[in-house]
């Protein structure tokens, strides 16, 4: 009982006293259970060995994904005071705009109808670009909704509450559509989830002592939209950081859109060496295949020739099993490297319990992955192996004790 009572005050201890630049991470219980789970060997001892009386510090190396959404409202300040706890040394804001075109943190630009309350709110929920739209067995129509950022000014963005990411397209009523968190995340600190705009983001952030590492969103509407150009989007979000003094060596800009990092690369080339791009060619372009450089365009000289500096694919593109039953790097990891491109990887712990091969994040490992320890086994990979820089993970604590234990920045 004891343990239990210990446990459970740790993970409250996240969300409770205020939180001091510098301050220990408190990373809980959860990365000693992973490494309880691991299969025994070297990995295992090293890590059993860091121990539980031993000061953890926060770590570049740990990048916190959305905040801490596993657990967390994602996007919230109460995520992101959960991430820094764990000593997440860059946390991330994906940032989208409003009707009156002012910076907000969001995944996506139309997903507040499955990370917020909107659609218990009528006055708001009416202004949603599709409204709810309730499932009916009797066609197998879906339910369906769609609320976007710039279906709302800043004023009414900010007076919606942040909930767990789902929505239940079987649901025939309002209340059952969003009450749809998967069985394995927890709604038990999504009583509140206070939205954030971006300044507000960059305020909290500075005031941790942590650095930045803001995503421009792909916009879901037309663009220019009301006038506003991709451009002047891609350029208020480096603004925000420049009226704020944050210098660009603190600030990671990334984005899916190659544009918006040549775009900054021209406009704002400090910050443009800074960013990320986000590959995720896996989803837009059928011919792509990690294990095939032919089918890489742009290839990893003509990236690095851009000027691009930091590649961030998804975790299971740098990695592949490997001759003898083990992880090692996959042909786009050893090209990128080969290329002097950095690495950046996303996200660890966002497909749940791994006992059945770990979903996306885990495809090209799949036969290798049978148990939630093997979390530390690819991320000893990345680290030791593949030389990624940092890894996205949606419950930075892991991956502080890991770079703790491992003594990386």
């Amino acid at each position: 009982m004891r343990a239990i009572i210990v446990a459970a005050a740790l993970l409250t201890g996240l969300c409770a006293a205020p939180l001091r630049a510098g301050e220990a991470a408190q990373i809980g219980p959860r990365p000693f259970y992973l490494v309880d789970s691991l299969k025994p060997g070297p990995l295992k001892d090293r890590l059993q060995a860091c121990g539980t009386d031993r000061a953890y510090t926060a770590r570049r190396f740990s990048i916190a994904h959305r905040g801490a959404p596993l657990q967390f409202p994602e996007h919230t300040r109460e995520g992101v005071l959960a991430a820094a706890r764990m000593g997440a040394g860059v946390i991330e804001c994906d940032v989208a705009f409003t009707r009156d075109r002012q910076l907000v943190c969001r995944h996506a630009q139309c997903d507040l109808h499955t990370t917020t309350d909107i659609l218990a709110r009528p006055d708001l929920a009416a202004k949603c670009t599709q409204d709810f739209q309730p499932a009916d067995p009797a066609t197998g129509r879906k339910a369906s909704a769609r609320c976007c950022t710039s279906d709302l000014t800043r004023a009414e963005f900010e007076t919606l509450n942040g909930k767990m990411d789902a929505g239940d397209p079987d649901a025939t009523t309002r209340a059952a559509y969003m009450n749809a968190t998967p069985r394995w995340r927890t709604d038990l600190y999504a009583t509140t989830g206070t939205l954030m705009t971006h300044d507000a983001y960059i305020a909290l952030v500075k005031s941790l002592g942590r650095r930045f590492t803001p995503e421009l969103k792909a916009p879901e509407v037309a663009m220019p939209f009301a006038g506003y150009t991709q451009d002047q989007y891609a350029q208020a979000m480096i603004d925000a950081y420049k009226q704020a003094g944050i210098p660009a060596s603190e600030v990671r800009p990334q984005s899916f859109q190659l544009r918006d990092i040549l775009y900054w690369l021209k406009a704002e080339p400090e910050f443009g060496r800074q960013a990320l791009w986000l590959d995720n060619r896996d989803e837009t372009d059928p011919g792509f295949d990690p294990e095939k450089p032919g089918s890489w365009t742009p290839g990893m000289a003509e990236l690095s020739a851009l000027g691009l500096r930091t590649l961030a694919p998804p975790l299971w593109m740098l990695v592949r099993v490997g001759a003898n039953g083990t992880i090692e790097p996959s042909a786009y990891a050893r090209a990128a490297r080969a290329a002097g491109l950095d690495l950046v990887a996303w996200s660890l712990e966002r497909s749940g319990p791994l006992k059945t091969g770990g979903g996306y994040y885990y495809k090209s490992i799949r036969p290798l992955i049978d148990r939630d320890g093997d979390v530390l086994t690819l991320l000893d990979v990345l680290y030791r192996d593949v030389g990624v820089a940092g890894v996205f993970s949606d419950w930075p604590a892991t991956t502080t004790f890991y770079a703790n234990c491992m003594a990386i920045e």
